[in-house]
Formats: structure tokens, C-alpha cells, sequence
């Protein structure tokens, strides 16, 4: 028998009606097109009015079962990966399971900020590969204008809300998932967190008046990080799995700044056309980058692709997946 792999089976995104261009923002902070556009590569990004986080992952995972003609009932285990929970408890996978229809499924959520998709596509394909699971979704989905502070232009300007979700089911054709690394630095808290909320700095009066339940960044620190760590673990996992940037396909890099997405194609030796880049549309959705952009260029997938993803995020975190793509649109 051949070695059994997690390969994703369907793909699935959904992002709120409701757009907030750079004009836009720059009526309300201090800013301008051509300032966001130059140093991040956003346009625009979309934002839920109204909603929780598990009501996007609700689109996203009510769309994925409806393509695949896959049952609610027949769903062994959801991953969810989200900063922006709907509680601290119970979980937003409960939740998500409760709303969908899937009682047969257990879930839980994984916090690794923009590396979140990675992290939880690793973690579900083992418990595919072990041959226990048949059927596991992943989600990255995040409501990040819930904790962004629409006085700090350094934030504001980066995050919208989205949602993606993956299909993982067993193959034995050498297809789904390959290779991962997974790699963290927890020094890195400072320059990139949510100061209050959690039991290091539970909310009180002083919490919200000092405005720290909002993103805090220190871009600079952040940037340097990024620029070379998702570079690095890109080009690592290529020299792993004996890549060159000829077997390469695509890319699929978190979308947090086109800079960051230019440095790591150019260490991969890749050129443009084969990187996914949708951040001038969406900005940056935290853990809902990445299966956005596979959403967003699923009809260009070609069964037995090369494909790369790779994550960069707060805490530290960051990795990279190697895949091959299981079918053709």
C-alpha cells in the first residue's frame, strides 16, 4: 500500500460585502493612497459590519461542503485557526460545527497569528495520515477590525476580515501534503500583540482606557523578522524536498506586505508569475491569507502541482508547507 497523505480535496473563501479603500481611510487617520500603497501593496480590504469570526468561517465551510457534495455529518474533525475567536471559550470550531450541522465532528482553535493556516493544515494531515480521519477541515479566519485601533495609522491600514477553509482527505496517488517546517520565537511578543484581554493583563477600566485590547505593533522589529525568516524557511524547505525553482509552481505566501512576498520569491529564485498575491484586494487577513489565495487562484491549479505556502506572524511564528495539489478545477 502506498503511503497515505492529506491532500486537500476543495478549496472555499468568503470575504464581507463591505469594502474600506486607502481613501476611505485616509478620512479618518492620517494618511494617503500613494503612502499605504508604496509600503505595503494594499488598495483596499473588507470589513464585517456586523458578525462574528465564525459567521465568515460559516460561509467559507457551508461553501466548501456544497462544492465537494460533502455531508455536514460526514466530517470527522475541524482546525480552526483565528486570533479573533468569538469567546475566549468556548471555542469558535464548536461553534462553527454547531452552526454548520457537523455533529459528528470535534474541533478546537489554534492561535499562531499569521502562520495560523500553516499550523493548522500541519496539525489536521496528521491526523490523516494516521488513517483514523477521513474527512477534516481547516480554517483560517479572522475578524481583525475587532481589535484594530482606527487611531494608530500603523495598523489600521494592514488588516481586513476574511475567511478561507480546506478539505483534507487521504490519498495514495503521492498527492496533499509533503513537508512542513514549523518554527517559533516566543521574544518576539513585544513587538507584535495584543496587550490586554488575557490573563496576563485582564480587561478593567484602565485596559480600555489606555486602548490596549487593540493590535500593537512595532513595524520596523516586525519587518526585519518577516523579511528574512519566511525568506529563509522557503528556500530551507526546497533544499529539504531537493526543489529547484524549476519544480516549483506556486507560491503561496501570507499576504502581509508585498515587500515581504518580493524577498521570499526572489530567495526561491521565482519569478512574479508564479507567486499568488491578492493583498491589494483584501489586505491582510491574518490566518484567512492563505487559503484566500488558493481560493482566489484555484482555476490556475493543476493536478500534481509544486506548491509552496509560507507564513510569517506574530509571537514569533512562522514555517512553510510543502504540497503537491490533488486535482484539476
Amino acid at each position: 500500500m502506498n503511503k497515505l497523505t492529506a491532500a486537500i480535496t476543495g478549496v472555499q473563501g468568503y470575504v464581507p460585502e463591505d469594502i474600506l479603500s486607502n481613501e476611505d481611510l485616509a478620512k479618518i487617520v492620517d494618511t494617503t493612497d500613494e503612502w499605504i500603497t508604496t509600503r505595503t501593496g494594499i488598495k483596499e480590504r473588507r470589513i464585517l459590519r456586523n458578525g462574528a469570526s465564525s459567521d465568515m468561517a460559516v460561509k467559507a465551510v457551508e461553501g466548501l461542503l456544497k462544492k465537494t457534495n460533502t455531508d455536514a455529518m460526514d466530517i470527522d474533525l475541524v482546525v480552526l485557526a483565528t486570533v479573533t475567536p468569538d469567546y475566549p471559550f468556548p471555542s469558535t470550531a464548536n461553534v462553527l460545527c454547531d452552526k454548520v450541522g457537523m455533529k459528528n465532528a470535534w474541533g478546537f482553535d489554534l492561535i499562531a497569528a499569521c502562520s495560523g493556516f500553516i499550523y493548522a493544515l500541519s496539525t489536521a494531515a496528521q491526523f490523516i495520515e494516521t488513517g483514523k480521519y477521513k474527512k477534516v477541515i481547516v480554517v483560517g479566519v479572522d475578524k481583525m477590525t475587532s481589535i484594530l485601533d482606527y487611531q494608530d495609522r500603523t495598523t489600521c491600514v494592514i488588516f481586513g476580515d476574511g475567511a478561507g477553509a480546506v478539505l483534507l482527505e487521504p490519498n495514495t496517488e503521492g498527492l496533499g501534503v509533503q513537508d512542513f517546517i514549523l518554527k517559533s520565537d516566543g521574544s518576539g511578543r513585544e513587538f507584535l500583540v495584543q496587550p490586554a484581554g488575557g490573563s496576563a493583563n485582564p480587561p478593567s477600566i484602565q485596559t480600555v482606557e489606555q486602548r490596549l485590547h487593540y493590535v500593537k505593533q512595532e513595524g520596523k522589529q516586525v519587518f526585519k523578522f518577516a523579511v528574512t525568516n519566511m525568506a529563509e524557511v522557503s528556500a530551507e524547505i526546497m533544499e529539504k524536498n531537493n526543489l529547484t525553482s524549476d519544480d516549483v509552481d506556486w507560491l503561496v505566501p501570507h499576504q502581509a506586505n508585498l515587500r515581504i512576498i518580493d524577498a521570499t520569491a526572489s530567495r526561491m529564485g521565482l519569478p512574479k508569475e508564479k507567486v499568488m498575491i491578492n493583498i491589494e484586494k483584501y489586505g491582510n487577513t491574518t490566518a484567512g491569507t492563505l487559503p484566500l489565495c488558493l481560493w482566489d487562484y484555484e482555476k490556475q491549479l493543476k493536478k500534481g502541482d509544486n506548491l509552496v505556502l509560507s507564513a510569517f506572524g506574530g509571537g514569533f511564528t512562522w514555517g512553510a508547507v510543502y504540497l503537491k495539489w490533488a486535482y484539476n478545477s
